[in-house]
């Protein structure tokens, strides 16, 4: 215990002094905390060392959980879907040019099959703090290329989550056989539908009947506990850590808690955190690096010219226009946090080399101090580009985008066909997944217990009928789901061929829960399997027409839909969401960002109309949000307060030059001379105070100070009121400054004791 402790106190006293020596050079935080790793490693022989290695690699592992914990706490199923297939696209092909990158010179250098494809891994990926804080710092974060960035990396970080799943299935199988690789993205798949849908059904409703017990301590305890509970199921499945933590915070994100959550467990992620890039730095070897400076140099160079390129091409194979691509291309040019975990994953899997680690560290330190230059050099290029490529080419690639909302209104009245097959897909792997999951759980826990107490035969006929029983709402929902939707009708007025489109996708549904049945009575039962089918057949047929069925099927969809809209319904009610034009903005040359007003702006008090933002700074304020309540479209007559949040619009750079001012613009207080004091004050014989009420008195309005009470014979104090008449030895306690004090204890005395005072 002595060595934990003091391991864990030289790694926090290294962490925080480095630390505030990059927050004054205004260098990003994980960098320092790699240093401060360094400096407290084994291979730094100049300053006191960690005893016990195996101690902080269990922190290290402890803060990766909260690292993916939190990082799901700002993920959103349904923000992926509104993004639509361009982040999509740019993100998967990004990662895959990467991860090839990354292939091909682990193969150069000769590393190895495994150590090259765990080296493209971790170049895939870039980093979303260092990323989100170099737009800080340049002041970019409002401009157009930042949102479709942002977009992009929330992608990559799942597809990170799927990567490292794939991963480890590999390195633990040590083949590549596509067979394997299949079935272990089936299995994925399997438990993270099950996973969330189970979640989101039966957490929000636990977290809204103990709301009443809930304060910041208990729902710290419950969340973490929640978070480790998934944990432990994933590696009983054969799951990394990092992907349990990560899918228990994307079900706690669709809660209303979810913001409350992410306040509570961010000081703990930022305390465990920290000892994970500690444990990073910890592992930078200098003769490694030494021995290894030649592969550095090359990773380098293949980063920064692979992003910038392999970038730049899938963000414009998104649609996105030239000048965006290359912003974004050249934003995404270094590796991570992403990095340190998928290195982290091959050590403990035994699988990579030891060198790999210190290096991939070298190589994202000297990546992200070029970040900045790469964000900036954006710009040149895209105008060296404007003047190379051909004017017919440079004008199509400039003008994508801005067709975007009238192919989505096509889209919208020809694609019915791929609106009801996307729902019905979805919905069907759903309710398929709680059926599959029904049957195994029942063939793995009930069966040996219904044998056990009735025998093998009638415990075989039990555990059928609860199986059946359990799983009838979710086979229901197979067949009858979006049978009478507006689509389905659409479909049918139409045209007599949809009729048979609409009956094939049926008869698969009908086909797909028959399968379901099939297999538990063929399981339980010694029947040929022709009656075991039309058993099926019928029984699938008993629990369509089941009304009982149909209103326990639809009652549970209800309450599941509920708890995932409700964090968008409370947002929705609170007014504070985004606005519906905002989607139509960004196709244009305009888009729209929310600006916070600062605390000290110079703003506060003051009118739209006086503030002069469309003539001055050529944005148009189309709301303020101030709390739970919103102004939509505000006059020239509104006010503006310090903490308003508004919602600009305008292109990037009047939204930028609108920042600018709205930062530098503040107001200066002034100083006070000397704080406030509280003194006990005695009235004399002959005061001139005698026999005036308080508000008479001058206390406040002449001398600035305030009384506060009368002090009784007890010793009491009793509250000051206005009517209050002062009398002869009133003893009067008045809060003021020390000059306003001295100057009333001066009124206060009689004019020949007032002659002997200073």
């Amino acid at each position: 215990m002595e060595s934990f402790i003091s391991d864990l106190a030289l790694i926090l006293i290294s962490a925080s002094l480095v630390t505030l020596v990059f927050k004054r050079l205004k260098q990003p935080l994980v960098l320092g905390y790699i240093v401060a790793g360094f400096l407290a490693g084994p291979h730094m022989p100049y300053t006191p060392s960690v005893s016990d290695m195996s101690s902080i690699h269990t922190w290290a592992d402890i803060g990766v959980i909260f690292l993916m914990f939190t990082l799901g706490l700002e993920f959103s199923f349904k923000k992926i879907v509104k993004m639509g297939i361009g982040p999509v696209i740019a993100a998967c092909s990004v990662m895959f040019c990467m991860m090839s990158v990354g292939n091909m010179v682990g193969h150069l250098f000769g590393w190895g099959s495994m150590n090259s494809l765990f080296l493209g891994g971790m170049l895939a990926m870039s980093s979303t703090t260092i990323i989100y804080k170099a737009f800080d710092d340049l002041g970019l974060r409002q401009q157009k290329f930042a949102g479709e960035v942002l977009s992009v990396l929330i992608l990559e970080d799942i597809l990170g989550i799927l990567l490292m799943v794939v991963l480890s299935a590999l390195a633990v199988s040590r083949q590549f056989q596509g067979m394997e690789l299949v079935g272990s993205l089936f299995k994925l798949g399997f438990f993270l539908i099950l996973w969330f849908v189970v979640g989101v059904y039966i957490i929000p409703i636990f977290l809204r009947r103990t709301h009443r017990f809930m304060n910041k301590e208990t729902l710290l305890v419950v969340s973490i506990g929640l978070c480790f509970l998934l944990v432990v199921i994933a590696g009983k499945v054969g799951y990394s850590s990092a992907f349990g933590a990560f899918m228990m915070g994307s079900i706690l994100a669709e809660t209303v808690e979810a913001e409350k959550i992410e306040r509570v467990v961010s000081p703990v992620k930022d305390l465990f955190g920290a000892i994970f890039f500690v444990s990073v730095g910890m592992l930078v070897d200098p003769a490694v690096l030494a021995a290894y400076w030649l592969p550095i140099v090359v990773l380098c160079i293949a980063i920064i010219v692979g992003q910038a390129v392999f970038g730049t091409t899938s963000f414009l194979l998104s649609g996105q226009p030239l000048r965006i691509a290359v912003q974004g291309g050249f934003s995404l040019a270094q590796i991570g946090e992403f990095a340190f975990i998928i290195a982290s994953l091959g050590i403990s899997l035994g699988v990579t080399s030891d060198f790999l680690y210190p290096v991939v560290v070298a190589v994202s330190i000297i990546t992200t101090f070029f970040t900045p230059y790469m964000i900036r050099a954006a710009q040149p290029v895209c105008r060296l580009l404007e003047r190379v490529v051909p004017q017919n080419v440079m004008h199509r690639l400039m003008e994508r985008g801005t067709h975007a909302e009238a192919q989505s209104a096509v889209a919208a009245t020809d694609g019915v066909w791929k609106r009801l097959l996307m729902a019905l897909v979805s919905q069907v792997g759903a309710y398929l997944t709680l059926s599959v999951a029904v049957i195994l759980i029942s063939f793995t826990v009930l069966l040996p217990l219904c044998r056990g107490a009735l025998g093998h035969w009638p415990g075989n006929v039990a555990c059928g009928l609860l199986t059946v029983l359990v799983a009838s709402p979710f086979l229901r929902a197979i067949v009858m789901r979006k049978n009478h939707s507006d689509e389905w009708k659409q479909l049918r007025s139409r045209s007599r061929m949809n009729h048979v489109g609409l009956w094939v996708t049926f008869g698969v549904r009908y086909a797909l829960a028959t399968a379901a049945i099939y297999y538990v009575i063929n399981f339980l039962s010694p029947f040929w399997w022709v009656w075991n089918t039309l058993a099926s057949v019928l029984i699938v047929a008993l629990i369509i027409a089941s009304r009982r069925v149909k209103w326990v099927s639809i009652k549970m969809e209800r309450v599941f839909l509920q708890n995932l809209r409700s964090r968008e319904v409370m947002a929705q009610s609170n007014t504070a969401g985004e606005p519906g034009y905002a989607g139509r903005l960004n196709s244009r040359n305009i888009h729209i960002a929310e600006l916070e007003v600062p605390e000290d702006s110079a703003w506060g008090g003051c009118h739209l109309r006086h503030l002069g933002f469309s003539h001055h700074d050529g944005v148009m304020i189309a709301a303020i949000v101030r709390g739970s309540h919103r102004i939509n479209v505000p006059d020239g007559d509104t006010m503006i307060f310090p903490g308003d949040r508004i919602e600009a619009i305008g292109s990037d750079e009047s939204l930028q030059l609108f920042q600018q001012r709205m930062n530098h613009e503040l107001a200066v207080l002034p100083q006070t001379a000397s704080k406030l004091l509280l003194r006990r004050l005695l009235v004399r014989e002959g005061s001139p105070l005698i026999g005036t009420a308080l508000r008479d008195s001058g206390i406040r309005s002449a001398y600035h100070c305030m009384a506060v009470g009368f002090e009784d014979a007890d010793g009491n104090i009793e509250p000051a009121t206005a009517e209050r008449v002062i009398v002869r030895h009133d003893a009067i306690w008045v809060v003021g400054e020390d000059d306003s004090l001295h100057t009333l204890l001066h009124s206060m005395l009689p004019p020949k004791s007032a002659q002997n005072t200073k």
